[in-house]
């Protein structure tokens, strides 16, 4: 017995319920975000920061969001954002390379002087750098669409695409739009991109915001961003060298037994973090803590910075 019961067009109901558009309507609405970017985002990248960060608009992409946002390969940092009274589950992703080459401006190098970076996941202090750009961009969202109430974005602390946790497979995927700018700094051309459900662009007005609304209390982007680097939490070791011994007494080893130091005098201390050297230093005892006082330093403060950067 034949039945005549079909499935309903999943696309087709999407269509219906206002949850995917023609990719012409996605296409305009993106190109005007996109010039609203480009428009405003530069500006305040150099009124903040002094550094020349251009952009530029790159096309759209449409899919399902799970996909849009896989399609932005490995070395992509991403995090998720909300607006009240517009979308309260988008995603602004950013190409790492940029996020380096900032850093190694913040740290004294000159733009024109900065290598192409290789995509790859960055560190907690890299991220620490990338929040306050992904703000500035969700800031300059916020003012281009139709959210009413004046309520600010709300921005969670970006995750390397890598380390983002696996899409729940009870929760059904949804037609998206991805709005893809080229940002670029100094040799640097790297991608960011804004992903946003279709349900809500379609629902989207896109306005050009005045200058002005642009400039919040200068707080200076730039010491902000040197500060991050600098109060970022870095785990560092320190390393005592001590007598050789065989295997043989290594292996019979037991609690309690005693190696001594190599050194007979003062004891040399290596200190590195992320596996670089910093310092030469001295063991000591201050009370009951036992301590190490620095004798000498693997280079400059810029060069010590690099070194845990890298």
């Amino acid at each position: 017995m034949t039945s005549n019961v079909h499935a309903f067009d999943r696309k087709l109901l999407a269509r219906m319920t206002g949850a995917l558009g023609d990719d012409r309507v996605i296409g305009r609405l993106a190109l005007e975000l996109g010039q609203v970017f480009g428009e405003f985002l530069p500006d305040i990248c150099r009124a903040e920061t002094g550094l020349d960060i251009t952009i530029g608009y790159a096309g759209h992409r449409t899919g399902m969001r799970r996909e849009l946002i896989s399609s932005m390969g490995t070395g992509v940092l991403i995090s998720e954002v909300s607006l009240r009274n517009w979308c309260t589950d988008f995603q602004i992703g950013c190409d790492s390379p940029i996020i380096i080459a900032l850093v190694e401006a913040l740290l004294g190098a000159e733009p024109a002087g900065i290598e192409e970076p290789q995509p790859r996941a960055l560190s907690p202090i890299e991220i620490d750098v990338a929040v306050p750009l992904i703000e500035k961009i969700a800031d300059v969202l916020r003012t281009a669409v139709n959210a009413p109430g004046g309520f600010e974005p709300i921005v969670e602390r970006p995750l390397n695409s890598t380390a983002r946790p696996k899409p729940d497979p009870m929760i059904e995927d949804v037609h998206a739009g991805a709005i893809d700018m080229t940002i670029g700094f100094g040799p640097v051309l790297s991608t960011f991109s804004v992903i946003v459900p279709q349900s809500v662009l379609l629902k989207t007005s896109i306005v050009f915001p005045k200058g002005g609304q642009q400039r919040k209390a200068k707080a200076e982007w730039t010491e902000q961003l040197e500060e991050q680097v600098r109060r970022s939490a870095v785990t560092i070791e320190a390393r005592i060298r001590l007598e050789s011994l065989t295997l043989d007494t290594i292996s019979r080893l037991q609690p309690g037994d005693v190696i001594p130091f190599l050194d007979a005098q003062d004891v040399r201390v290596d200190v590195n973090a992320n596996g670089r050297d910093l310092y030469v230093c001295e063991f000591g005892r201050a009370g009951s803590k036992y301590t190490v006082r620095v004798k000498d330093t693997h280079g400059s403060e810029q060069d010590i910075l690099r070194h845990i950067m890298s």
